[in-house]
This record gives C-alpha cells, sequence and structure tokens, in this order.
C-alpha cells in the first residue's frame, strides 16, 4: 500500500500532473480501441435481383413460356410481344388464381361475378381452370383468339390488338406496357437493349 500512497501523493502535490493524467485517461477511453467513437461498419451492398423493366425472374420466366407458345404456333416476333404486353396488363406476368372479382367485385355486364384467373385472366369462356393456370396452354388459348379476332393485326396498335382479343373495357389499357414488353421479349431472347443485362434471367433465345 505504501507506493500507491506515495504515488497518490505525488500526483495530488501537482494539479498539473493530475489534470494531465485525467485528460489522457479520457483520450484513451475515447480511442477507437474503447469503441466509442468507432464508426458502424459500412453494411454490406446487396447485389440487386435480376430483372428487366420491374419485372423478376419469375415473371421473365412466364414471358418465355409465352414467346415460346407463340413460336410454336408460327406467330411472328410482334405477336408474340403483343401477348407479352397483354400478360403484363392482365397480371404483372403472374400466374395467379384469382381475378378481378376477388380483388375489386367487378362484375360482368350482365351482373355475374368474373371467373378470371391466369396469365391473361381468362374467364371460363376460354376453357377449364387447369388450362387457364397453364402458362403455355393459356397463352395458346391467346394466340388462337387473336389469330381469329384480329385478323388485320399488323395494321392496328399493339394495344387496339390486345383490347380485341381480350374484349376488356378500356382500348387503351395495355398501351403503358408496350415499352416494357419490348425490353423484356429482347433481354430473354438474349439481346437486351440499352443499359438492360440478361445476367440470371430466363433465356429463351429465338435460335
Amino acid at each position: 500500500m505504501l507506493p500507491l500512497l506515495l504515488g497518490a501523493a505525488v500526483i495530488w502535490g501537482g494539479g498539473y500532473a493530475l489534470t494531465s493524467l485525467s485528460a489522457a485517461w479520457d483520450d484513451a477511453l475515447s480511442s477507437p480501441a474503447f469503441g466509442t467513437d468507432r464508426e458502424a461498419p459500412p453494411a454490406p451492398v446487396e447485389p440487386a435481383a435480376p430483372g428487366i423493366a420491374g419485372y423478376g425472374v419469375a415473371q421473365l420466366g412466364n414471358a418465355c413460356t409465352i414467346l415460346i407458345a407463340g413460336r410454336d404456333l408460327g406467330f411472328d416476333s410482334r405477336d408474340q410481344t403483343i401477348a407479352v404486353m397483354t400478360a403484363m396488363g392482365e397480371s404483372s406476368l403472374r400466374n395467379i388464381d384469382y381475378g378481378d372479382w376477388e380483388t375489386s367485385g367487378v362484375t360482368n355486364p350482365d351482373g355475374s361475378r368474373t371467373t378470371s384467373i391466369g396469365l391473361f385472366q381468362q374467364q371460363d369462356t376460354w376453357g377449364t381452370r387447369e388450362a387457364r393456370l397453364d402458362p403455355y396452354t393459356a397463352a395458346t388459348l391467346f394466340y388462337r383468339a387473336m389469330a381469329a379476332r384480329v385478323p388485320d393485326r399488323a395494321a392496328l396498335e399493339p394495344t387496339i390488338v390486345a383490347h380485341t382479343t381480350q374484349v376488356n373495357a378500356d382500348p387503351s389499357h395495355y398501351a403503358r406496357y408496350w415499352d416494357a414488353a419490348v425490353r423484356a421479349v429482347a433481354a430473354v431472347s438474349g439481346a437486351p437493349i440499352g443499359d438492360d443485362r440478361a445476367d440470371g434471367i430466363p433465356s429463351c433465345p429465338t435460335a
């Protein structure tokens, strides 16, 4: 105990020494070694999920299925892009098992409940529930209806072609999706436009 008391006496005997020691101790406590002023490490940057025009991998996979169905039936690239645009406008390229009645209480002109389901939100008159919920079959139903209902589609705006095929309420509804459909079709076909990248997304090239 004697050395400690002597040391204390020396410190008390010199106010400057005590002040200096106190300041040094405060500096030590606030140093990075004690972690009091240490900045938090930057959060790791998560890589952006692959996608095109706001549509993710699963949605772009459905776009591929629509393209493949169109190619199998002999439809050209414009018709295929119209089909993708239509599915964007109907379901955001999601194969959902519900439709406008469930989400908004929409009825048919005769007052009956709508029965829309699938990528194209097709009602009972389009086919069985199983057919409408199978993306390839639903796309096939769409293409066949488009060929029958819009034989002059090459001379019409894409939204008018989709509207006439779907028999929806708004002829201009699909126009807002055309550019996104063009980008999605280009990307999954292996020729992305502008800054779009094909990395990590489904691929269904034309050849």
